[in-house]
């Protein structure tokens, strides 16, 4: 449980901080997951920790550790939900490439990692 809640809460900083950085809406992702449901920034928390509950559990039956097979996971898991599923979503598919890919691969690092 800890390593989830670690992985949800931190494997949101690059896309945090690139909004900061550039004047961006830090909420913009959690409204582009809330759209998926048809709602906005609380459906959006619920879509991320049920998604991200989903990918803990994947990765953890694949028993994915370690940093370098984290990041290759988490990358596969950006490709899945950014550009097969995202690629239907308007929302989604605004939102800037690089900092939800590194959200997605910090996830993937973080959940790799033994406690």
């Amino acid at each position: 449980m800890r390593r989830y809640l670690l992985a949800v809460v931190l494997s949101g900083v690059p896309s945090t901080v690139h909004a900061l950085v550039t004047g961006d809406d830090v909420l913009r992702a959690t409204r582009a997951a809330g759209s998926l449901v048809g709602g906005g920034v609380r459906e959006g928390v619920v879509v991320h920790l049920a998604v991200s509950a989903f990918w803990m559990f994947v990765l953890t039956r694949l028993r994915v550790r370690g940093a370098v097979a984290g990041a290759v996971a988490g990358s596969l898991i950006a490709a899945l939900d950014l550009e097969v599923v995202g690629r239907h979503n308007a929302q989604i598919r605004a939102l800037p490439r690089v900092p939800q890919w590194l959200d997605h691969v910090a996830f993937g690092v973080l959940v790799g990692q033994r406690s």
